[in-house]
């Protein structure tokens, strides 16, 4: 199993309290693997402390997927009359219809005897239904696939000797699912497990979930979204795009589809933010890929989109972190990315242009120059692979991204 300290670390200080933990992000992105980590960490500290755990994607679990035969399943299993605590691990929790009502009402009976957490690959479900019933009662943790370090890491487990370069390489189309780099998976056998991941999220976190009829219409719409990460998204030119292919459909489907996306944690929007008025626009999104190697399963051209690829990588990186992220709007010019967390009752705030090369004065000066113009004080980087590093005096930095990526710079 490979660790996942970041997420421990945040998850360890919330054990043995009453807040329901809630582990949430795309399927495949290692949510059971930390479960386990957890499950591991708990019994290392209590080794006789009573644990109870259900996988709903388990078929010998298939009779709970009733709220009622779950409710009657666990309380026959918890403990009441001991004083060791019962941990209570559901994994894939929105499989359950009702889910939230078994929660609240373990939550009431036992209170300290029970400490429960649940993973679930459905932000809206999640979201929705846990906060009408135990609103302030519970705690979200998002997962996402392995950032580059995580990648790195794992893939020095195969190849001790790889460097950071070339594994970063292979990051561009192997993308980050955890069992991708754990089994060592060939390029043949990679995008057969990762179509197989995207078609399980569509079928199951999307059209199941939302009762959607038009399969083949949602796949050419996700499609087109995938092939354009990192750009301005536009509804109303998907639409065009379709009528072009002899296929109609209306804004308000291809906005409906999207936001299904969103909410099985494939999509991860991004809106535009005015540095002048200081506000959210409310157009002019951007839309980018919980993995862009699915991306590369799908449509099997990242290393010729690099750009947009990089891009995608920082984005997630970024949200990883724990960052707030708005694509900068001002006048002419545009940020990639001005990222912001809160930290120790601090505001934090990052500024970043994204490029594969500056490989013109041109090129350079563009890219430096949007992030010239802005007058605070926070860091502002340009991230590249470009080998050459170039100098700038106004307050903007020029980093190579891999060294970015694992945090190596000075």
């Amino acid at each position: 199993m490979i660790s996942r300290p970041k997420y421990l670390s945040k998850i360890i200080p919330f054990i043995d309290t009453e807040l329901i933990k809630v582990i949430s992000g795309v399927r495949r992105s290692g949510k059971s693997f930390l479960l386990e980590a957890i499950r591991n960490h708990i019994l290392a500290q209590h080794p006789e402390h009573h644990i109870i755990e259900i996988n709903f994607e388990k078929l010998e679990f298939e009779p709970l997927l009733d709220y009622h035969a779950l409710n009657n399943y666990l309380t026959d299993k918890i403990d009441a009359a001991s004083p060791k605590k019962n941990y209570i691990f559901l994994d894939e929790i929105q499989e359950v219809t009702g889910f939230e009502k078994v929660i609240n009402s373990l939550r009431v009976t036992y209170r300290e005897q029970v400490d429960i957490f649940v993973t679930g690959s459905n932000a809206k479900l999640l979201s929705s239904e846990l906060s009408t019933l135990i609103a302030g009662r519970y705690v979200e943790f998002d997962v996402y696939p392995f950032t580059f370090d995580e990648y790195l890491s794992a893939k020095k487990l195969h190849y001790p000797d790889i460097s950071n370069t070339e594994a970063f390489m292979t990051y561009i189309n192997d993308g980050g699912m955890p069992f991708i780099v754990a089994q060592n998976l060939l390029p043949e056998q990679r995008d057969n497990y990762l179509s197989d991941v995207y078609n399980s999220i569509i079928l199951k976190d999307v059209i199941e979930r939302n009762q959607i009829r038009d399969a083949d219409l949602l796949k050419r719409i996700y499609r087109f979204a995938i092939g354009n990460v990192g750009r301005v998204f536009s509804s109303l030119s998907v639409v065009k795009f379709l009528k072009n292919e002899h296929v109609n459909t209306s804004v308000a489907t291809v906005n409906n589809y999207i936001d299904a996306g969103v909410d099985a944690y494939f999509y991860i929007p991004v809106r535009k933010f005015n540095m002048e008025g200081k506000k959210l626009l409310k157009t002019q999104e951007k839309i980018y890929t919980v993995d862009h190697g699915l991306r590369q399963a799908i449509l099997g051209r990242n290393e010729q989109d690099i750009e947009l690829i990089l891009e995608n990588i920082v984005l997630l990186e970024l949200k990883s972190r724990g960052y707030q992220v708005t694509v900068g709007s001002s006048n002419a010019l545009e940020v990639d990315f001005i990222a912001e967390k809160v930290v120790k009752h601090q505001m934090e705030k990052l500024y970043i242009q994204v490029s594969y090369l500056l490989a013109s004065a041109e090129t350079a000066k563009r890219e430096f120059a949007s992030l010239e113009a802005i007058s605070d004080s926070f860091p502002k980087y340009v991230l590249t692979l470009d080998p050459l590093l170039r100098g700038n005096d106004k307050g903007v930095r020029h980093l190579n991204l891999v060294d970015w990526l694992l945090g190596t710079f000075d």
